[in-house]
């Protein structure tokens, strides 16, 4: 008689963000930039984002957030099983970034590897990670979104350079037999619409060359137009999806933490679902538009500061380069027994993002 095995669940057992210190408001900005502070609050909801010191990489952000997230599960790094990193922005095209993290961490025991989906890549390895845990091959899962977005942003291009920020975020999912985790979800991809964000330049199709550099194609260039309307046009649709794949109406979601790219689009789709923007967990007004970072970091936050609370519903709903989107509904924690109890004791020593 096949033996019936039970379903494994998987718990949000620590967070952590991070963010340079370096803080660059826009009204910094005109002084070699012929923008302004109002320009930009009125188009995107940007007051100020981070930008990352000379000696700060991608690796380096990885490693502050990932050791905030270690310290909340107190989980030590060589009991982790799996390492994910999202983004866009590596230290190095190879070696991955993802094995620097493991390396760094001293996580000897974890397998790693990199996601590169834009600001759609944590949403994506979260549900990655999930999916390792929910078969059982993996029991400890680290979850991690960086971009150090400065460095790859032509500072010449006031449609561009001001949009984004800096920053890393983290997650570590444990498995455990109480009902949690991730109850939902959808991720979809469209390649005809690869070039609304693109960096053009030093790839194999046109490696670095003097022409390229002459070009600035080295830079991520973006048709902001085009990706506002797509982004308008498909936030809604798939937070029902991923809603309904749960099993679940709206109604039922306590928290929704979208992509942080622009004010305006997070007030449109807000209008579009029929709910109040107070739902939305919101910070590009202090961030920017930090790509695979932004809801693992506002995640964080919105837990750490006590707006949420990690027993309650959250969907996370980004869109971003290929073009790529994805929503999940996740319950971190279980609303009962003794994983639940456990976890509230724990959230009496929380680690401060930061």
């Amino acid at each position: 008689m096949e033996t019936q095995h039970p379903m494994t669940y998987g718990r949000i057992t620590g967070w952590g963000g991070y963010v340079p210190p370096n803080v660059v408001t826009n009204r910094d900005l005109p002084e070699w930039l012929d923008t302004s502070d109002e320009w930009i609050v009125q188009r995107t909801g940007i007051r100020e984002r981070r930008i990352a010191g000379p000696e700060e990489t991608t690796a380096t952000m990885c490693l502050a957030a990932a050791r905030r997230a270690l310290a909340q599960a107190d989980l030590d790094p060589q009991e982790l099983d799996l390492i994910l990193v999202a983004t866009s922005t590596p230290d190095y095209h190879t070696p991955p970034v993802s094995s620097l993290v493991q390396s760094r961490l001293g996580a000897s025991r974890a397998a790693a590897f990199t996601l590169v989906n834009g600001c759609t890549g944590w949403v994506y390895g979260l549900c990655t990670a999930y999916q390792f845990i929910h078969t059982g091959i993996y029991r400890k899962v680290l979850v991690v979104g960086a971009e150090l977005l400065s460095r790859f942003v032509d500072w010449q291009d006031r449609s561009m350079c001001v949009l984004f920020g800096d920053a890393a975020g983290a997650v570590v999912v444990e498995a455990t037999p109480e009902p949690c985790g991730l109850q939902g979800f959808v991720l979809g991809s469209d390649g005809d619409l690869s070039d609304l964000i693109i960096m053009p330049g030093c790839g194999s199709a046109h490696p670095c060359s003097p022409e390229v550099l002459a070009r600035r194609d080295q830079y991520v260039r973006m048709n902001g137009r085009e990706v506002f309307k797509f982004a308008t046009r498909i936030i809604g649709p798939i937070c029902h999806q991923a809603a309904a794949r749960a099993g679940l109406e709206l109604d039922a979601i306590d928290w929704i933490i979208p992509h942080q790219a622009n004010l305006r689009i997070i007030q449109a789709a807000a209008r579009q679902m029929g709910l109040p923007l107070e739902r939305f967990v919101v910070n590009i007004d202090r961030y920017a538009n930090t790509s695979a970072a932004t809801i693992p970091l506002a995640f964080a936050e919105a837990l750490d500061r006590g707006q949420a609370h990690p027993t309650q519903r959250f969907l996370f709903v980004t869109f971003g380069a290929g073009i790529t989107w994805g929503a999940a509904v996740v319950q971190p924690w279980p609303t009962s027994g003794a994983a639940s109890q456990e976890a509230v004791a724990q959230a009496d020593g929380r680690v401060p993002t930061g």
